[in-house]
């Protein structure tokens, strides 16, 4: 059956059960998630997500003034969704070096960046001191900004090129300036999916393991899902119960972002998720994932006006203004590849909201 379709239906009286339970703010097991996600109407089920959002946040929408550096579309990865990667020597490939990286950055003048984001491909040349580097000279050149750099994917390449443990590789990073991990290559954690959408990465079990790595010193990471491909929704919960499961044990996540798969330009060939999915997945994990406080409607992959809609269906953060976004659309993305502060701030007042700056680890400015 088709991703986007529900597998299977429940009847009304035990859809409506699993509705109250939520709004009561009780636990959903994930065979309650599934009855949300599949049978519950979406206006119910969106309002329910909209309650328990603004018990937590009320109407505020967190935005952060950032800059995203792509360091290297480099890959040995050959993810089958990925539209961004490039093999060596391939027209377009690039990597940057730590000057061009501080150049960029130079280049916003006295802007006030909250945050700099800093992911790219796994580059087998970059020896762990570039990355070090990289860490200290972005921290000169913009003292006051948090370092947000490197997935789960990266850290353990980092530690399999290296010959060393993670935790070794994570006190290195932290040690010169990194604040907080990202929260890709989750993608989604089934292992028969990976097998078919990124063989060559590493498990979900492992990216598991980096991030409680990283919350056992003091890291705190964000998570992410990629939706829309070729999973359905009984991969999607179970990859909200493991991702809910470490955080009852480390307390480390932040926030949790799903990521709309972007079709264009890659060798998957899947559809991409149409609106109502993305707004059942929006309530489902704000519903279902009780203990990681923010869920962020990202603007770059979901368009600008799902992204207003999905803070009705429980997020509470609008990302930032990124200045140029380019993993999501090099797969075809037609949102903006970045928005000014201003641009940002009326998005939000205009789907209902009030803007909240923040810093990268979601502590509200002003």
């Amino acid at each position: 059956m088709n991703a986007m379709t529900p597998e299977v239906s429940f009847p009304g009286g035990e859809t409506a059960a699993v509705l109250a339970k939520a709004r009561a703010g009780e636990r959903l097991t994930p065979d309650d998630a599934l009855v949300l996600a599949v049978a519950a109407p979406l206006h119910d089920l969106c309002g329910a997500a909209m309650e328990a959002r603004v018990a937590r946040h009320g109407k505020n929408a967190y935005y952060v003034h950032n800059v995203h550096i792509n360091f290297t579309n480099v890959c040995v990865n050959a993810c089958r969704f990925c539209a961004f990667s490039k093999v060596k020597g391939a027209a377009g490939a690039r990597t940057l070096t730590v000057e061009q990286i501080v150049a960029e950055l130079d280049a916003r003048g006295d802007a006030v960046i909250r945050e700099i984001h800093v992911v790219g491909g796994l580059n087998p040349e970059l020896p762990l001191d570039y990355y070090l580097s990289m860490l200290r000279a972005i921290g000169r050149a913009r003292p006051d900004a948090g370092i947000k750099a490197f997935t789960a994917v990266e850290v353990a390449h980092l530690a399999d090129v290296g010959g060393v443990s993670e935790y070794e590789i994570l006190a290195a990073l932290k040690d010169a300036g990194l604040m907080m991990l990202p929260g890709g290559g989750a993608e989604v954690f089934a292992p028969a999916l990976r097998e078919k959408l990124c063989p060559e990465k590493i498990s979900g079990e492992r990216w598991l393991q980096v991030h409680a790595t990283a919350h056992g010193m003091g890291l705190p990471t964000n998570a992410t899902m990629l939706f829309g491909h070729i999973e359905n929704w009984a991969d999607r919960i179970a990859h909200l119960s493991a991702l809910r499961d470490l955080q009852d044990l480390t307390g480390g996540f932040t926030c949790f972002i799903p990521l709309a798969y972007q079709p264009a330009n890659n060798k998957l060939g899947a559809k991409g998720p149409d609106g109502v999915t993305a707004m059942r997945l929006m309530a489902v994990s704000r519903l279902f994932l009780d203990n990681i406080p923010h869920l962020k409607a990202y603007w770059a992959m979901l368009g600008i006006k799902a992204a207003q809609m999905a803070l009705w269906a429980g997020a509470d953060d609008f990302d930032g203004t990124i200045v140029e976004e380019r993993i999501g659309h090099a797969a075809g993305a037609d949102s903006p590849k970045g928005l000014t502060l201003g641009a940002l701030r009326h998005a939000i007042e205009a789907s209902g909201m009030v803007p909240v700056e923040r810093t990268p680890d979601f502590k509200p400015l002003g």
